[in-house]
């Protein structure tokens, strides 16, 4: 199977199992927070999460409904690859956010060998009918870790990527052989981290002590975060192809790269091909911050707050990322 043709059918998959961070979690950190920083049992069912970071379903779920898959999300707000590289504390629990590395990824496989007590297999996946898909990144390139230098002494960005396919390893050898890695967004686009002349916020509810930082100059963070997202976006490029082609590190495997930064720098620029709600399209301001205004409205608008997609964004990339399993999306490269 080459770069330019896959032999992917979005019918063929009938599983999604999602790891991440807000941008993909639905309700499993409320989880941990609602029972003192202790995690869901094995064999947890997360069931929908109705109010999310994007203020209502988030991408996840809207890709399960439009392809009719069952999904399996482990992805927790907050989250970072792994707490040996860049961890945060979460002040609700005292401790980091619990991570892929440390958390999600042995959720799932837990999970996926638990038999409930009536003799029901909890995962009801198999290789040829499951995909997987990772995007993590912004918590671990942001405030709190590599933007303001506070990783893990001797950590680099490199780290991080190495812990997003170690994530693809344990995945393998648990049985997976499809994956989607999604790419890190725009984010010196999103207002926490945009230029001053692009809605670019001095503080945010997620970044309060911003002008701390670089002297307090928005735009030289904006620019670092650019820089930082491109390096990383341009590791992501060529290390799947190395990975797959080169290394064999995954016989048998077959890896989408969707480019959900370039997707959603296609929506910034091109708003009214994406963007339909009843109000005046918006890409620099945010759902959140426009007052009392009504479902339809919100719809205009790219960002819910300062630092997660709309609503209307999360199902065009869930839309996008049927795309990607239907072999026809043209925001991915398959290996």
């Amino acid at each position: 199977m080459g770069q330019y043709t896959t032999g992917w059918q979005a019918q063929d998959f009938k599983t999604i199992v999602t790891f991440g961070d807000s941008y993909t979690d639905e309700n499993r950190l409320g989880y941990f927070g609602g029972h003192n920083g202790s995690p869901p049992p094995v064999g947890w069912n997360a069931g929908v999460g109705y109010k999310t970071s994007t203020g209502g379903l988030v991408w996840p779920r809207y890709a399960s409904i439009y392809s009719n898959s069952t999904l399996y999300n482990y992805a927790v707000s907050g989250a970072v690859c792994s707490n040996n590289i860049t961890p945060r504390t979460w002040s609700t629990i005292n401790a980091p956010f619990p991570d892929i590395a440390g958390y999600e990824l042995p959720a799932f496989i837990a999970d996926s060998k638990y038999t409930a007590p009536n003799g029901t297999a909890f995962f009801t996946g198999t290789p040829a009918d499951t995909v997987y898909a990772v995007w993590i990144g912004t918590n671990d390139v942001g405030n709190d870790a590599f933007l303001t230098d506070s990783q893990v002494v001797g950590k680099t960005l490199s780290d991080y990527v190495d812990c997003v396919y170690d994530v693809i390893d344990g995945l393998y050898t648990n049985g997976g052989r499809y994956f989607v890695l999604m790419n890190l967004a725009p984010l010196n686009l999103f207002p926490q981290y945009a230029i001053p002349s692009q809605g670019g916020l001095k503080s945010t509810q997620f970044f309060k002590d911003k002008l701390s930082v670089a002297g307090g100059n928005v735009t030289e963070i904006s620019y670092r975060m650019l820089e930082t997202v491109d390096t990383v976006n341009s590791i992501y490029e060529y290390r799947t192809p190395f990975e797959t082609r080169v290394n064999n590190t995954w016989p048998d495997a077959q890896v989408a790269n969707f480019d959900v930064h370039a997707l959603i720098t296609d929506m910034y620029y091109n708003p009214a091909e994406y963007l339909n709600g009843t109000a005046p399209l918006n890409v620099t301001g945010y759902v959140i911050g426009a007052g009392n205004i009504s479902l339809s409205d919100r719809d205009s608008f790219m960002w819910y707050d300062e630092l997660h997609p709309s609503e209307q964004v999360d199902r065009v990339v869930a839309r996008e990322f049927v795309s990607v399993l239907g072999g026809s999306s043209k925001w991915a490269k398959y290996w």
